[in-house]
């Protein structure tokens, strides 16, 4: 059985390109896909970058006990599928990019999954790379960085930290931690 091995940050922190780097340079990581109520971006895939659901299936799915954590936050809810954690942990280690509520919630369930958070370099950076990704308006800049805050400030009970100043080098530490 493999390692579960949760990422956290702050939106626009860069997790997704860290997770994309780590899965690249090992073969043995299988990454969780998300259920999410939110709509797609331009270029996300169905199934791939998220299971894209309404918010009517997401409850059901918390109904039925099929969610292995699950959050509500800037407006949408985010959770991951039990069952293809558990699929993908009978071929190696499993990666979810969950936010802090998930990832207390998997540490209560699985004590000996690995909790990493993310940081920027610094405050101004991230709100710096959310504005550059053309794609979240004024109104939701404002209550991501506020979201933030509340993130950064529960790094403290993750198992470890790492900065996020250059996407190849955090996908190494992180691949070290993992190793010890």
């Amino acid at each position: 059985m493999g390692k579960l091995i949760v990422i956290s940050g702050a939106s626009g922190v860069g997790k997704g390109t860290v997770v994309k780097k780590m899965m690249a340079r090992r073969k043995d990581l299988y990454f969780s896909v998300s259920a999410t109520t939110r709509p797609p971006r331009p270029g996300e895939v169905d199934g791939k970058d998220y299971y894209f659901v309404t918010r009517e299936r997401f409850q059901e799915m918390i109904r039925r006990g099929e969610m292995l954590e699950y959050d509500e936050h800037n407006m949408n809810f985010y959770g991951t599928p039990r069952a293809q954690v558990e699929e993908k942990r009978a071929k190696g280690h499993v990666l979810l990019d969950i936010e802090p509520v998930g990832a207390r919630n998997v540490k209560n369930n699985y004590p000996e999954a690995e909790l990493v958070f993310i940081m920027p370099p610094s405050v101004e950076e991230l709100e710096r790379r959310l504005r550059g990704r053309n794609d979240t308006p004024e109104d939701q800049i404002a209550i991501r960085m506020e979201r933030a805050k509340w993130e950064m400030a529960q790094r403290t009970w993750y198992d470890h930290v790492v900065v996020n100043d250059d996407a190849g080098r955090c996908a190494e530490e992180i691949l070290s931690l993992i190793e010890k």
